[in-house]
């Protein structure tokens, strides 16, 4: 008892999302605990809990009485009592009973009214009023006092006994927001059953109207039945048609058919018309011109004319008609159809109409306000989805203070409405319907109205309800939450601290095997891991952008590397990186070389290897939309893949652009004026507003950066690395520009770029990375319809892409997008399955609920858990392919196994309780990721928006 007062206080005052059952369950499970160890089902655990409760309040009472009766409220609350009225073996009796759960059939009748009036009479009961002594047996109930709280058990299950289980009956059963209980109290009782006698009498009439309007609207004595007034009508039609001499089934393409109306070529003339031709020939020159139209008709190419290539001459009728008859005859016959066809439509009329009104009448029989005294509104419905020994249950509530219905579904509460609850309560439509009803008094607003304070007169809310001992308990509890939160957060900061602090580590150690590898060693690819180049060093200096590099050009120039890209930032507001090129450079005293370019034939590179001295190696490579380069560099220190990435490009380009200062000014100018325009160009790259397939952060890092907002000093240092990338080393120019950035990155201190900050920005883009591969790799298996693999691969980067948009908007990629793909290949998947199980076959059963169990199953709780419409109704629309099959007969075996199957998929917790590992992912490099990403998603924009 104390533990569920509890937990009630804690569902009115807790802080938390939702209040956890488990202990008071335990005491309830133990306390229930049977020698058959038999699961009990809904309306038995109800029962023994209402007993367990009124006996713990019944002891309460008893203690705490002074003299007078003790009071025990769950009596008061939810029992009333009834009087049986009844005979037995020809001998009357009255006995009253109480009753708390009222139970009702719900086979055979089709709403509440029907099932309490059944309910209600048990037996032959007509000697109960009669004055004849009948040794007839049979019971009335009559309530004599109902409870505030009326609760209605609804037996929707019943056992088959050919199949040796019990079964859920899913028939529709409607039951109103209002119920009037007059006709059923025991101060009612000489009016009901006045009333009741009147209903059967009426009830017997209408058996007898329906039973003549169905011998009209059913007319014949054969297997097919037509309304009589039909038949009339079509005798009149047939009378009225016109008369034909013919029989049907003489060769009607032995007459000529007449021109125009068929597209089949003319039929060859018969002999006499093959006499006359002759003389229509000779017959002057008017029968010359009109012989002409004829021999030409006869030339005429047939035309297919499908709609009227088999319409009947007109001079057959459409429908079957008399021989002979003559207007005497057909007068009287259309005159006595005529009469009878009317008579027959006023006799159905007729009867029509007095059904009508003795439905009415029925209906309205109960309508008088001496039988509305007692009424009932409808406060809760339990609503049960599945099969009788497995299933999912939910209830819905109306709230009196939003007027509205609200639906407790596990711990999710959501509005609802009453046509949702009808959906879901009333059955027939689905596998789900009401077992419980629960009714209030509407006499008694004292059970839904607001609490006030005695001595204030103010409304009382949420804890203010609770008496002062659980007061302090949900006070207890909150607090305790809130140290658990504060908790979890020092937990997850010491973690980020952790990881923070491994990162560094590993950075520290990779810097330090970098300096001492040899120079044949291939780092990554900048755009990907952005480790430090080869030759970092500790830094000496401070203000590393402003000391001077070992090319001593001048102050000015140096100054400026520090403000670099922040202007560029600013100017690119105004002018493209071509007018910030034009606008810097002075004009050259002679025309000045650029880099070589030729446009390449195909877009891939092509690599062609010249022989060399040993240890020399010459490469001609050509960079789409870059050019063709002839490189010389030692062997092994070029890397021909990272001169693809899209980065190196950019950078190639930027120098190239740059090269008149080079010629002008030296390297440290030329890599200043490179580095400007570089971070211009992706600055407007990452302001874009481009389609999905055209992605740049998987192209460019710094992209990345812009759109997420990295600190300064981060975009800095990174595109130092980039420029400072040993393979540039191809000529003198771009060695130069390269030497140059290697000496800033060796002038940074460590106090001026955190390398913990820096480590972590970088190892966020390759965590945005990893999701694009796990995206791209599940869209392009679920496009071959390999749905099974595609499904790891979509979980996981949904669930990695949702942890990366918690940090910021442009960290991953679109929600909606990967949540649809990921319901969607969910739905493929157990359409596959559930088409494996309805073949029968052994083998595709056990795959079918092999994917249904390892794949689909464990996959729901992720749906449920964000609790998203689409997600719920995918879910939902999960179950019902399932629970469909409930009713349908089918062997033994697969009787067995889809009930063990069903309580997996009913149930719905939200636990992740086993999932797959995440699948391998292959390594790509820039070039080739964006590619594969772009290819993918442009045959994603091919699918209609609606789809999508």
């Amino acid at each position: 008892m104390q533990e569920l007062r509890n937990l009630f206080s804690l569902m009115v005052g807790s802080k938390r999302k939702y209040v956890d059952p488990s202990r008071a369950v335990e005491i309830l499970k133990d306390a229930f605990k049977s020698s058959e160890s038999q699961q009990q089902d809904v309306s038995e655990f109800t029962h023994k809990l209402l007993d367990w409760l009124e006996d713990a309040f019944q002891m309460k009472a008893e203690e705490d009485r002074e003299g007078e009766k003790p009071k025990n409220p769950m009596v008061e609350l939810f029992y009333g009592r009834f009087l049986a009225v009844g005979v037995l073996e020809g001998k009357k009796f009255e006995n009253t009973e109480m009753f708390g759960q009222y139970p009702l059939q719900v086979n055979g009748f089709k709403d509440l009214h029907e099932c309490l009036e059944a309910a209600m009479i048990e037996g032959e009961i007509e000697s109960l009023h009669s004055a004849e002594n009948s040794a007839r047996s049979g019971q009335e109930h009559w309530f004599t006092e109902l409870p505030p709280v009326l609760t209605f058990e609804l037996s929707r299950f019943e056992f088959n006994q050919a199949l040796g289980r019990p079964e859920k009956i899913h028939n529709k059963l409607e039951f109103p927001s209002m119920l009037y209980m007059d006709r059923y109290m025991d101060r009612n009782r000489d009016i009901t059953r006045i009333k009741r006698e009147e209903i059967r009498r009426l009830k017997e009439h209408l058996t007898l109207l329906q039973q003549r309007l169905e011998r009209y609207l059913s007319y014949g004595s054969g297997p097919k039945r037509f309304p009589l007034a039909d038949v009339l009508q079509y005798a009149m039609e047939f009378a009225s048609s016109k008369p034909v001499c013919t029989s049907p089934v003489e060769d009607i393409d032995s007459s000529a058919p007449p021109g125009g109306t068929t597209g089949q070529p003319l039929p060859p003339p018969s002999t006499t018309e093959q006499d006359s031709l002759p003389a229509l020939e000779t017959s002057g020159s008017a029968s010359g011109l009109s012989a002409a139209p004829a021999a030409a008709q006869q030339q005429r190419v047939p035309i297919h004319k499908p709609f009227t290539q088999s319409r009947l001459p007109p001079d057959l009728p459409m429908h079957p008609a008399p021989r002979h008859i003559t207007e005497e005859e057909l007068r009287v016959l259309e005159g006595c159809l005529h009469r009878w066809r009317s008579e027959v439509e006023n006799d159905t009329r007729d009867l029509q109409g007095s059904i009508n009104r003795i439905h009415r009448t029925i209906d309205l029989m109960y309508s008088d306000k001496s039988m509305m005294q007692v009424p009932y509104r409808l406060h809760a419905v339990l609503v049960h989805e599945g099969q009788a020994n497995a299933g999912h249950y939910w209830a819905y509530i109306y709230d009196p203070h939003q007027r509205c219905w609200m639906k407790y579904n596990d711990i999710s509460v959501t509005k609802s409405s009453w046509e949702e609850l009808v959906r879901d309560s009333f059955g027939g439509y689905r596998n789900a319907s009401a077992y419980c009803l629960m009714y209030i008094n509407d006499k008694k607003p004292f059970l839904i109205e607001e609490e006030f304070d005695k001595e204030t007169g103010q409304i009382l809310s949420g804890m203010d309800k609770l008496p002062p001992d659980l007061k302090q308990y949900v006070k207890v509890d909150n607090e305790l939450f809130g140290k658990e939160i504060e908790e979890w957060d020092a937990l997850q900061a010491r973690k980020a601290q952790q990881e923070k602090l491994a990162l560094a580590t590993a950075a520290a150690d990779a810097s330090a095997t970098a300096s001492i590898s040899t120079s044949s060693s291939s780092p990554q690819p900048m755009s990907i891991d952005s480790s430090p180049p080869d030759n970092t060093a500790p830094q000496q200096d401070p203000e590393y952008m402003e000391q001077p590099s070992p090319t001593n050009d001048s102050k000015h120039l140096q100054e400026d590397t520090e403000r670099a890209i922040s202007r560029a930032a600013a100017e690119q507001e105004e002018r493209s990186p071509e007018a910030l090129l034009t606008a810097s450079l002075p004009p050259p005293s002679s025309p000045q070389p650029e880099v070589q370019v030729s446009t390449p034939s195909t877009p891939p590179p092509d690599l062609v290897m010249k022989a060399e001295s040993p240890g020399q190696c010459t490469v001609e490579v050509a960079i789409p939309n870059v050019g063709t380069f002839v490189i010389e560099s030692e062997e092994g220190g070029y890397d021909d893949e990272a001169m693809m990435t899209p980065n190196m490009q950019g950078i190639i380009m930027a120098i190239g652009k740059s090269s008149s200062v080079y010629e002008t000014n030296g390297p440290e100018a030329a890599f200043f004026k490179a580095i400007k325009l570089e971070y211009a160009r992706l600055l407007r790259f990452a302001q874009e507003d481009t389609p999905p397939e055209n992605d740049y952060r998987l192209q460019h890092i710094i992209v990345y950066f812009i759109q997420n907002q990295a600190p300064k000093k981060i975009l800095e240092r990174t595109l130092l690395t980039q420029f400072a990338d040993r393979n540039l080393a191809f000529d003198e120019r771009c060695k130069s520009i390269m030497n140059v950035a290697r000496a800033k990155l060796d002038l940074i201190k460590p106090d001026e770029v955190n390398m913990d900050e820096y480590e972590m920005w970088h190892q966020a883009y390759r965590n945005f990375r990893e999701t694009t591969i796990f995206m791209m790799s599940g869209l392009e298996l679920f496009q071959k319809t390999n749905y099974i693999e595609a499904l790891m691969y979509l979980i996981y980067s949904y669930q990695y892409n949702k942890e990366l948009l918690s940090k910021g908007l442009y960290r991953g990629h679109d929600e909606e997008l990967l949540g649809y793909y990921r319901r969607e290949c969910l739905l493929k998947l157990n359409e596959q399955a559930a088409a494996m199980f309805e073949s029968g076959e052994e083998a595709e059963v056990s795959t079918g609920l092999g994917i249904m169990n390892e794949l689909v199953v464990p996959c729901i709780p992720l749906l449920l858990i964000h609790d998203t419409e689409r997600d719920l109704l995918a879910v939902e629309d999960m179950r019902n392919r399932w629970c469909s099959y409930l009713g349908q007969e089918m062997e033994s075996n697969l009787q067995e196994k889809l009930t063990d199957f069903l309580p997996k998929l009913l149930d719905c917790s939200t636990e992740i309780k086993s999932f797959h590992d995440p699948p391998k992912l292959p390594t790509y490099s820039t070039l080739e990721l964006s590619e594969r990403f772009s290819r993918v998603m442009a045959a994603l924009g091919r699918v209609p928006t609606e789809a999508r």
